[in-house]
């Protein structure tokens, strides 16, 4: 079993053209995913100087390269508590801003030719517990009462055992407009088209510190490889443990970098995975440590889930898939002693409120938090940012939120044990 991603093991390594750091640039981007890579074909489309810097030796290797594979629509949190804190009409508009990511995904797929098996079936939450169903009814009931999601539609348990061949499950909630994609095959397509149009693409380029010029969005970024000056910055690392706390300090107290973990078996071949999971949607669970899981093109089952509040390391993530393990034999016991042949682990970047952040602080714009939903809302806020930065503050559809700090929360997440715990038992209790 390899301790690496399905999705950057399968797929070719991009190898960006060879340049110099540049000394001077209209925009600087810190961070090579999805936001980092949207943001700069956006840009340079539009024929701006733009230099990607990203401290690893590969594109979209964090959390970009190391996810479920899901494209969702769909709030990280209940629409119907966003709707009671912040108004239907804002709740509604967040909504459908992961509609409108997932348009983009689907988008930039077609117009850049990007081989990366995207298709739209839907992704169905399931109820392992008959309160679980009564909860999704009410959120279906009021999706569709406030007009925020006419294409939702629940499935009884017959329904679900139809598509799902499991016995765990009572039901679930269908989101017709979610897709999914080969996350590595898509990374590397949208770096290519980043650097067709223009852009560069450094790897091995660590941002050390960030130093402000002048009143202005001016910057000078110290990296190991030279000194780069820039015009205008966006900030696209995510809960990236490179580059320390240092310049990015505010950004780290509020972010909690969560493990997210996931196994890849063997193929099962195209009948066995027509017979597990006929509609290849995909699929999670209802809870606060659930399980998420889909098909790949090659007739695969990624089955992941946040089986330990850790951060990944190849201990966390050998531990994690001996727990997952146990996850698929209980979902899908008719698979046995199926192989696995990856597991591996990465960090999800978690805000407070579970809610994306992009805007504009000390002259320098960010985009991040995307809190587990990123792979849709990480590609639209690269674009929508490098709108915002070319003079349009109304594309970003999560301008003027607040973000406070997260109390006690100044370095490595110290707390992650004690909210495993609290979740465990919330779900038990539930």
């Amino acid at each position: 079993m390899k301790l690496d991603s399905y999705w950057t093991d399968s797929a070719p390594a991009f190898v960006p053209a060879v340049h110099a750091l540049p000394a001077q640039v209209d925009v600087a981007i810190v961070g090579g995913g999805f936001t980092g890579l949207s943001a700069a074909l956006a840009l340079a489309r539009r024929g701006a100087r733009v230099a990607v810097l990203e401290a690893g030796s590969r594109v979209a290797a964090e959390a970009s390269g190391r996810n479920g594979g899901h494209v969702n629509n769909g709030l990280a949190v209940d629409y119907a508590d966003v709707a009671a804190k912040v108004g239907i009409d804002k709740a509604r508009a967040w909504y459908r801003a992961y509609d409108d990511a997932v348009d983009t995904v689907a988008r930039l797929v077609r117009d850049e030719a990007i081989d990366c098996d995207f298709m739209r079936h839907g992704k169905l939450k399931l109820a392992t517990r008959a309160n679980q169903m009564a909860a999704l009814e009410r959120s279906a009931e009021r999706l569709l009462g406030d007009g925020v999601d006419t294409d939702v539609e629940i499935l009884d348990a017959a329904q679900v055992r139809s598509e799902v061949q499991s016995e765990r499950f009572h039901g679930g909630l269908l989101y017709k407009r979610s897709g999914q994609m080969h996350m590595g095959r898509f990374a590397h397509g949208l770096a290519e088209a980043a650097e067709r149009h223009g852009a560069q693409i450094h790897t091995g380029t660590a941002v050390d510190r960030i130093e402000r010029l002048g009143a202005g969005h001016a910057h000078r970024l110290h990296t190991a490889g030279g000194i780069v000056t820039a015009q205008q910055v966006l900030l696209a690392t995510g809960a990236t443990r490179h580059g320390g706390y240092g310049s990015f300090g505010w950004l780290r107290r509020r972010i909690v970098p969560i493990g997210s973990f996931i196994v890849v078996t063997e193929p099962l071949g195209a009948e066995r995975a027509q017979a597990l999971l006929a509609a290849r949607r995909t699929y999670t669970t209802v809870a606060n440590i659930h399980h998420y899981f889909r098909l790949t093109a090659d007739h695969r089952l990624v089955f992941g889930g946040r089986a330990r509040f850790s951060v990944s390391s190849p201990q966390a993530d050998a531990a994690s898939g001996e727990i997952l393990r146990a996850g698929l034999a209980e979902t899908f016991p008719q698979l046995g002693a199926v192989r696995l042949d990856y597991c591996w682990g990465g960090l999800v970047d978690m805000t407070q409120d579970r809610l994306p952040h992009a805007g504009e602080r000390d002259g320098l714009y960010y985009a991040m938090g995307y809190s587990g939903h990123g792979t849709q809302m990480s590609v639209h806020m690269g674009e929508r940012m490098a709108a915002v930065m070319d003079g349009n503050a109304a594309a970003n559809p999560w301008q003027d939120r607040g973000w406070p700090a997260i109390p006690g929360h100044f370095g490595p997440p110290w707390f992650l044990p004690a909210m495993g715990l609290y979740y465990s038992l919330k779900d038990k209790l539930a």
